[in-house]
């Protein structure tokens, strides 16, 4: 290796003409056959072969991701599809545009939030503290708390139970955990409203018991939904109804102006 190329470097995988190695591992040898697509996705993130109770848990936070119906990531990668069918690729991408702070990427937002209660809070923060300040500092902002709440789930987003239930079996209930559910009661004590922890807010919590950066929390929402995207282009193409939907909205919007 020359100078110009020393500050060049990833360590995550290489190949020759009769190798491919990722993550000091064979895939042919090492990775084929032997590791589901969680623990794969796990080793590329990390380095490190997951133990078995991380393998279930991420496995199950990948999971959830993948699917929640006629969405309208759903229906952005369906519409562009009917446009584009010559181009895959192009409507899964335009189903991964729209996940951000309202679908899907909200994890990031509850992870961030939960990362930050905890700067400053030292070893043995008093958790219900921590959560009456998370709170009253986003009432104070008249932000809204991220990880809360569901327009369709109510009392309960069903896959939040189970993901905590995932998460205590696996010893992965930690102060994270712990926190986003006092965070909850607060919320809901301080408001008066029922504000459920969704998927999104479990999910952002238990990323942070693995110790993974909130900054690549939104990742595993994008790669968990491109393969429900795909799903959903394969019935488009089997089933269409992005056609229908398009005359259906266009006839509503435009109704008044037929008068």
């Amino acid at each position: 290796m020359n100078s110009k190329t020393a500050d060049i470097r990833s360590d995550i995988a290489f190949s020759t003409p009769d190798r491919i190695v990722v993550r000091g591992k064979s895939l042919p040898d090492e990775i084929l056959g032997k590791m589901n697509l969680g623990d794969f996705a796990y080793l590329q993130l990390t380095g490190k072969t997951a133990t078995p109770q991380q393998s279930h848990m991420f496995n199950a936070v990948l999971i959830t991701l993948v699917e929640h119906g006629i969405t309208p990531s759903a229906i952005a990668a369906r519409m562009t599809y009917a446009g584009a069918p010559e181009s895959l690729q192009a409507a899964v991408a335009a189903g991964l545009c729209g996940l951000g702070t309202v679908f899907v990427g909200t994890t990031e937002g509850a992870a961030k939030m939960l990362y930050e209660a905890f700067e400053g809070a030292g070893e043995n923060p008093d958790l219900q503290a921590l959560a009456v300040k998370t709170v009253a500092a986003f009432r104070e902002r008249k932000q809204i708390i991220p990880g809360l709440g569901h327009p369709v789930h109510k009392p309960i987003d069903p896959r939040t139970p189970r993901l905590f239930a995932i998460a205590e079996e696996n010893g992965m209930a930690g102060k994270h955990v712990q926190l986003i559910q006092l965070i909850q009661k607060e919320a809901e004590r301080a408001s008066g409203k029922v504000l459920p922890i969704n998927a999104t807010g479990a999910l952002g919590a238990i990323c942070c018991e693995f110790g993974f950066p909130w900054k690549i929390v939104r990742g595993f929402g994008v790669m968990a939904r491109a393969i429900g995207l795909v799903g959903h282009i394969l019935e488009e193409s089997e089933s269409p109804i992005a056609h229908k939907l398009w005359h259906e909205i266009e006839d509503r919007a435009s109704a008044h102006l037929r008068g």
